[in-house]
């Protein structure tokens, strides 16, 4: 009989409690700023994160996820007797973190080559950041506990990252242009003509979609980006910083258009809001051009 595991990192941004209650294992980035270093959601929540940059203005430091962390992990579960791991992690174009996975992969089963019979490790790059990867990881726990098998679980997987996106306006690029990490934020030079860039999150990238002239514009320009390339009849999820009036807002517009609800609300953890920083407001949608 299938015992199998989801393992991820802490950039999928899940709450400590949904983590519990999901049973999934979670490795923590640790992170730096002003002479203090802890783990991403298990020392510090993602409150006490916004109020230590709020002051200062150095950038949280943080490292990718080490090979041994990972070939650890994978001895651990296979002896507690799980016979799929589903490893999920941060995009392997921000971070080292995926392909460290892959490397722990091969020197685990060559350090322990009975278990190449007895477990499977599933290795999934979701192409993206934060809840883009943390909310079908909830969606694949409740496939699990319905008795799916763990190829149908990464069909699923492999499925939301192709075709979903995240369409997202940070209201200053400063934190992605001193953290290098988003390349959207390098090409847009709007900012001193008071321009916002909204920027799709999607296939490994980033991609600077639309403009937008003023914070006045930011609900409507965002809510029209969002309905013209989601899905149709499909689910969204708001994304948003130390701030979600403006996802309340978004919500409330994409409501009237779709007479849907968002299904989730979630805030960007640490890691994420080292590279963007603190006040952002995102969509989460199915393309429909995909």
């Amino acid at each position: 009989m299938s015992k199998i595991m989801i393992l991820t990192d802490s950039c999928c941004d899940l709450p400590k409690e949904v983590i519990e209650e999901l049973g999934i294992k979670v490795l923590p980035f640790e992170l730096s700023i002003g002479g203090e270093t802890f783990r991403e959601i298990f020392d510090k929540s993602t409150q006490e994160v916004y109020e230590l940059m709020a002051k200062t203005d150095e950038i949280p430091k943080h490292s990718q996820i080490s090979p041994l962390t990972f070939e650890e992990t994978y001895k651990e579960l296979y002896e507690q007797g799980y016979t799929d791991i589903i490893s999920v992690s941060i995009n392997s174009q921000g971070s080292g973190t995926y392909n460290n996975s892959l490397i722990a992969k091969d020197e685990f089963f060559e350090n322990n080559p009975e278990a190449k019979e007895k477990m499977r490790i599933f290795n999934l790059d979701s192409k993206c950041y934060t809840v883009f990867y943390g909310y079908p990881i909830i969606e694949a726990v409740k496939k699990i506990r319905k008795g799916a098998e763990a190829e149908e679980i990464v069909a699923f997987l492999q499925d939301w990252f192709d075709v979903c996106g995240v369409y997202a306006v940070p209201y200053n690029l400063k934190y992605a242009r001193k953290s290098g990490r988003i390349s959207a934020a390098k090409a847009f030079a709007g900012e001193l003509l008071g321009l916002k860039p909204i920027i799709l999150f999607a296939d490994g990238g980033t991609t600077t979609v639309d403009k937008i002239r003023g914070e006045k514009n930011i609900v409507p320009k965002l809510v029209e980006c969002v309905e013209k390339n989601m899905t149709p009849q499909t689910s969204y999820i708001m994304i948003h910083g130390r701030d979600n009036t403006l996802a309340k807002e978004i919500e409330k517009e994409l409501i009237k258009r779709t007479g849907r609800k968002a299904e989730m609300y979630a805030c960007i953890g640490a890691v994420v809001t080292a590279n963007i920083g603190p006040d952002i407001v995102a969509v989460l949608v199915r393309r429909k051009n995909k």
